[in-house]
């Protein structure tokens, strides 16, 4: 348990950032609220009787002072490619570990590519993608992966009963989508590529009793940059229902709506990750419900970790690198469903 720490939650008032505080409150912590938004957070504080330290990336001296006397940093604001950094920087000025929920691709990318070696030369702890997307992925990736050192391949398929995003949702999207133009990205053979084809409409044969679904493939997902940080798979793809696809495309579908207590959506998820060498084939399959709030007991089972010493390394890093993969997926039972296989 928290044991009473504080830790600064940036973007504390967000779709995400909410169900991180309240996350880390059931688990012991004291939330620290920040971000962009004064009177969002003003509302925030008074609603949970919380201290609110405002701070905008563009302000340093602000950032400093809502991390001071923290344990750690959670960001959950996007998008990701403005907040990483400054927030990055100020865990580092700090001396504390930063996690976020990052799920863009550029984002993290940039996250391994500019703190890696300053961050393990400081012994400090950088954990990008903590969540849904990067997080459990990665982690159900390493534990299907046991006792091999490598394989040919990982697939990550994801069925969703349906796709309300949030508004940072979609501004990450638009985001992303500006950085790259109308190319997309894959990860095969060892690097990245950009393409400008259409993605593939394939068959997917998720395990029973879901059974075969008609998936869009290369649908590129923030596993296809936290796979490879740490595991020798040369060829990584994530792949995602064509139904899901079809309701975060369209602009007319609404939010996620509470449809219990927690304020849970009636989402259900079922990650099916595969990885393949020499002909033999193995699985890790979660299932749960709500993608935004199981994001929570993800980055707050990872900061505790941390903050207890349960980590296998230091410098940027991602889930199935730092932590025991399949002890941490045990650890989620309230939240979710595993299965090895075969």
């Amino acid at each position: 348990m928290g044991s009473g720490q504080m830790v600064t939650v940036f973007g504390a008032y967000g779709h995400t950032g909410r169900f991180v505080v309240a996350e880390l409150v059931e688990r012991g912590f004291v939330p620290v609220l920040s971000g962009r938004d004064g009177e969002k957070l003003k509302a925030l504080a008074y609603e949970t009787g919380l201290e609110a330290r405002p701070a905008t990336v563009g302000d340093p001296d602000a950032l400093d002072r809502a991390l001071a006397g923290a344990a750690a940093v959670i960001n959950a604001a996007g998008p990701f490619a403005s907040t990483t950094g400054p927030v990055i920087e100020a865990a580092l000025r700090a001396g504390i570990p930063y996690l976020d929920v990052a799920a863009e691709l550029e984002a993290n990318i940039d996250t391994f590519a500019h703190f890696a070696d300053r961050a393990r030369e400081a012994g400090a702890v950088i954990v990008p993608a903590m969540a849904f997307f990067g997080g459990l992925g990665d982690l159900l990736a390493t534990a299907a992966m046991g006792d091999w050192t490598e394989a040919e391949e990982a697939h990550i398929a994801y069925a969703l009963s349906s796709w309300h995003p949030t508004a940072g949702t979609r501004l990450s999207g638009a985001v992303s989508r500006e950085r790259r133009g109308e190319r997309r990205m894959r990860y095969a053979g060892g690097q990245w590529e950009y393409r400008t084809d259409a993605a593939p409409t394939l068959e997917w044969r998720f395990p029973e009793p879901m059974g075969p679904r008609q998936v869009i493939g290369e649908f590129t997902m923030a596993d296809v940059v936290t796979v490879p940080s740490h595991l020798s798979i040369p060829d990584v793809t994530t792949y995602m229902t064509v139904e899901a696809v079809r309701d975060i495309a369209a602009p007319g579908t609404p939010a996620p709506a509470a449809t219990d207590d927690s304020g849970r959506s009636d989402q259900t998820f079922l990650v099916d990750a595969v990885v393949r060498s020499g002909g033999a084939e193995r699985r890790a399959v979660a299932r749960g419900q709500d993608i935004y709030a199981v994001t929570a007991p993800l980055v707050v089972e990872a900061l505790d970790r941390v903050l207890t010493g349960r980590t296998r390394t230091v410098g940027v890093a991602s889930a199935g690198e730092i932590f025991d993969a399949p002890d941490f997926l045990r650890a989620l039972s309230p939240h979710i469903t595993l299965e090895l296989l075969p």
